[in-house]
């Protein structure tokens, strides 16, 4: 009976120390999710009344050239932010996994623009690419070259932003890789050695499959960060020019918070989410395969 009580007590005590857990996880996600469900179909903005429209807000939304014109945006941004910030992070992990002086130095240096404001590191940036007086134009007019409108050409736009966000996020997954590094058995390299291999062969032969499951997360999680870009457009284009920098996340909230289509904005975001969820799935396929 006193192992029994015991038990009772025990599980109460557990359930009691879960208890802010699970209201943080109601209200704040369990709740959000189940009303986004409900308002995709209906038409509110948040002042009147919902009104169900049924599935009206899907059929809008695939009539909707811009909202498809934000997703091309978002996956260009992608296409190029994700292998730029592969290589660049792998790069500066495998400098760092190397005894150099001042090493824990430059770890923390390449991690400090993580933990900055991205508002602030965003607003840097914009002075940067500043066409006249950003310092970026300045280098080159003193180097005899012309500046570029780094902001305002459709087609620099969003590389531009893309440059910026993997600076930004780039020592977080040179961390990742940095640990995929140091958990590869020193073994291999001395066997390779043995054998004669060269440091290329070394690295694409021991290093690359070792950091294979270090490289599916970081791919998915790049992807999932890219396809949340928002603040970098928003701070910095505002969308422009031409709605070449109109990144989905964005449409999204100008839709909800800027136009009132509250409804309308929840439909784009299931939509989206399941556009996401089918990229990472075939992403960590792919990759895992490659790996294999």
């Amino acid at each position: 009976m006193n192992l029994i009580r015991k038990i009772k007590n025990s599980n109460k005590f557990g359930f009691l120390m879960s208890m802010p857990y699970v209201v943080y996880f109601l209200i704040f996600l369990a709740f959000p999710l189940v009303f986004s469900f409900v308002l995709i179909f209906h038409k509110w903005n948040i002042i009147t009344p919902m009104e169900f429209i049924g599935v009206d807000n899907f059929v809008r939304m695939f009539q909707d050239a811009k909202f498809f014109r934000a997703i091309l945006n978002t996956l260009i941004f992608l296409v190029i932010h994700i292998p730029l910030q592969i290589i660049i992070a792998l790069l500066l992990a495998v400098l760092l996994n190397k005894k150099i002086k001042m090493r824990g130095f430059f770890r923390a240096l390449y991690f400090l623009p993580v933990i900055v404001s991205g508002v602030v590191v965003t607003i840097i940036w914009q002075q940067l690419y500043a066409y006249e007086t950003g310092l970026i134009n300045l280098v080159l007019n003193k180097l005899g070259l012309s500046g570029l409108p780094w902001l305002n050409s459709p087609d620099l736009a969003m590389p531009s932003i893309a440059i910026m966000a993997t600076w930004k996020n780039v020592g977080l997954y040179t961390v990742l890789f940095l640990v995929g590094l140091q958990s590869i058995p020193h073994y291999l390299y001395e066997a390779a050695d043995i054998d004669g291999a060269n440091e290329t062969q070394k690295f694409f032969h021991i290093t690359l499959p070792a950091l294979n499951n270090t490289m599916v997360l970081v791919v998915i999680l790049s992807t999932i960060g890219g396809f949340s870009l928002f603040v970098e457009p928003f701070v910095m284009t505002g969308g422009g020019p031409m709605n070449r920098t109109l990144s989905a996340m964005l449409y999204i909230y100008n839709q909800a918070f800027y136009f009132g289509h509250m409804g309308y904005a929840a439909a784009l975001g299931f939509f989206f989410a399941a556009i996401v969820m089918v990229v990472i799935l075939i992403q960590k396929k792919v990759v895992g395969r490659q790996g294999a």
